[in-house]
């Protein structure tokens, strides 16, 4: 979902939209032609995919090193504890 504020002189008004995902590319691109309107993104409901994957990668780095020795690591029960 992302928020659209469309800004005139004399208010403000603000318009939320919940698009769906397939569209939400073209809906933005549409948008942010448009002089008249500034788009707020807002955090969606997580990381994007690219985070993810990154995030994905560095853990498979630092496991790597941890079994090498070159990293140490930290038991399991202590990250649960710490939830």
């Amino acid at each position: 979902m992302s928020t659209v504020t469309i800004d005139r002189i004399k208010s403000r008004q603000r318009v939320v939209l919940s698009v769906l995902p397939r569209k939400y590319d073209f809906l933005m691109e549409l948008l942010q032609n448009f002089d008249f309107v500034d788009v707020e993104h807002e955090n969606t409901i997580g990381d994007t995919r690219e985070e993810i994957m990154d995030n994905l990668k560095q853990a498979a780095k630092e496991l790597k090193l941890v079994r090498e020795g070159k990293l140490e690591g930290r038991p399991a029960y202590e990250l649960l504890n710490e939830l």
